[in-house]
């Protein structure tokens, strides 16, 4: 499983799943819209503890309201209004693999 969290959300993440017993490498990485830190997690589970994963996730990681500034289009300067986004929370990719080695 791959697991893209806020950077404010990745440590407490990375320890919730630690503390269940899951393997977790973590990759600093960055968002493309905004170009925030964020970090990604691979995670190495059996299916059946999938959903054991997925409340810990949805525990530790939040949605949060951010203000952009967007310039208004008809305005005669350059005058940027504050535009309400949601940014946070878990991007999970799914993946089955086939073979699983920790050296």
């Amino acid at each position: 499983m791959w697991v893209v969290v806020q950077a404010q959300d990745a440590e407490s993440a990375e320890m919730a799943l630690m503390e269940l017993g899951f393997p977790v490498t973590r990759l600093p990485s960055y968002g493309g819209f905004l170009g925030r830190r964020n970090a990604t997690l691979l995670v190495a589970l059996h299916s059946s503890r999938r959903q054991t994963v997925l409340d810990a996730l949805h525990e530790t990681c939040r949605q949060r309201v951010e203000y952009i500034a967007v310039p208004l289009e008809s305005a005669p300067l350059p005058l940027p209004t504050p535009t309400p986004i949601t940014i946070g929370g878990a991007t999970i990719f799914e993946m089955e693999i086939e073979h699983y080695e920790e050296l």
